[in-house]
């Protein structure tokens, strides 16, 4: 049995940056995944977005 990962990229919502990958399997977790994070650009923690990444 195979695990069933893809890999995303978390984009700030203030600059646009993927500062951020990680993995996500996609039939547990539905949903976008948000969290804030720090952007090194800003200097300051910001809320990052899901956004599919290219293969």
């Amino acid at each position: 049995m195979a695990n069933i990962r893809i890999k995303i990229g978390l984009k700030c919502q203030e600059n646009g940056d993927i500062n951020y990958t990680t993995w996500k399997n996609p039939k547990t977790h539905t949903e976008k995944f948000e969290v804030k994070k720090y952007s090194p650009r800003l200097k300051k923690h910001t809320l990052h977005k899901e956004v599919k990444l290219k293969s």
